[in-house]
């Protein structure tokens, strides 16, 4: 019997420091001004970067070759509503596009993503805040960003392939107007494409200690009937030093761009470790 007190009271201990943690966890984390800290590592769970509409599993490029390691992954999409309302002409240029999809990803040739496709991609990114900006740094690429929080209202003087974004807050939301992409990125691996009249306005919202919910919101006239959102959460990495490691993918696309001007019998790469 006093085993078995002894027992009692050591899982009562343990339940009780766990509700402690628990009810410490359950806070996201702000700053010294009150507003949510974004600051972390995060990365989306989600198959969109593929097809960011609802689509079935289906055989990739280059089959004969790749097998199942090129296979595309079903997916129950993140556009909301399904569907992307494209205008007759923007239809027929994403059908084309994805002819050979892979060979004519922008990300083949080691572009950088855009957004919101960098959101959810799947590398993770690194988000470090402060009051007047937020620098956001991928991995992919090493794409980055900075949210000018206290810029209202400047528009991009020049186009840029990751734009320009201004943030605010809306309670303890944050607003991000992206303008001035390029109109070169794709919205994924399908051949979702936009024109350099698209304007994305993101939204990040706390949902609990580890997840944001995510939203953006695409309008852009000259390529869609009217505007459209993607929404998905993200997670924070919570691993022991966790970090962003080096993806430098212009010299993995430099034999696709430039191999047939490579001296015959120059080796590809570098040589296996």
């Amino acid at each position: 019997m006093k085993y078995f007190k002894q027992k009692l009271m050591g899982v009562l201990m343990v339940s009780l420091f766990a509700a402690n943690a628990t009810a410490q966890l359950d806070e996201f984390p702000r700053t010294p001004s009150g507003k949510p800290d974004f600051s972390g590592i995060w990365q989306a769970m989600t198959k969109a970067h593929y097809d960011v509409e609802p689509h079935a599993a289906a055989y990739g490029p280059h089959p004969d070759k790749m097998g199942a390691l090129s296979a595309i992954p079903g997916s129950q999409g993140i556009v909301e509503g399904g569907s992307i309302p494209y205008t007759v002409t923007a239809l027929r240029q994403r059908d084309e596009n994805r002819i050979n999809a892979i060979d004519n990803d922008p990300l083949t040739k080691c572009y950088m993503p855009g957004v919101p496709r960098a959101n959810y991609l799947p590398f993770p990114f690194q988000i470090v805040q402060s009051t007047d900006v937020i620098l956001i740094a991928y991995e992919f690429a090493e794409a980055n960003r900075i949210l000018y929080v206290d810029q209202p209202g400047i528009q991009s003087q020049v186009d840029a392939w990751m734009g320009h974004s201004n943030a605010s807050w809306d309670g303890d939301t944050l607003v991000v107007t992206v303008t001035g992409q390029m109109p070169d990125t794709w919205f994924d691996r399908a051949g979702n494409h936009h024109s350099w009249e698209m304007v994305v306005e993101e939204r990040y919202t706390p949902m609990g200690p580890n997840h944001i919910q995510y939203e953006a919101t695409i309008t852009d006239p000259n390529t869609f009937t009217q505007p459209w959102t993607v929404s998905l959460p993200l997670y924070r990495h919570v691993a022991e030093n966790y970090q962003l490691l080096e993806f430098k993918c212009a010299e993995f696309a430099e034999e696709y761009l430039y191999g047939e001007y490579r001296k015959a019998g120059t080796p590809i790469g570098n040589p296996p470790q």
